[in-house]
């Protein structure tokens, strides 16, 4: 079984095995994040960020509800209380392409 989610979006990528989460992010132009569980300090999140690698705010509303990707951007409190992860940049074997199922053409 690889890639099942949780309910609440969290699963492991079937590449290098690390925990990650899956979410839809926007209300209007939604986009389609994998982000690493693990929380970042800030000196990490300068290190981590690159133009193609951005960095999210883990919000919870409470602690039972589940964690929400936010984006971080010039509106986002400096003092965020949450943690902060990156997007997922896989360092494990990439896993083999599915094999097409037998057709006509």
């Amino acid at each position: 079984m690889t890639g099942r989610a949780a309910t609440d979006g969290t699963t492991r990528c079937p590449g290098c095995r690390a925990p990650i989460i899956r979410q839809l992010v926007g209300q209007r132009a939604a986009l389609n994040v994998t982000a690493d569980l693990q929380p970042l300090t800030p000196t990490e999140q300068a290190a981590a960020r690159t133009p193609n690698r951005l960095i999210w705010c883990l919000y919870r509303l409470g602690p039972h509800a589940p964690a929400r990707l936010r984006w971080i951007d010039q509106h986002h409190p400096a003092r965020c209380p949450h943690e902060h992860v990156a997007e997922h940049a896989c360092t494990g074997p990439r896993p083999a392409p599915a094999q097409p199922a037998e057709t006509l053409f």
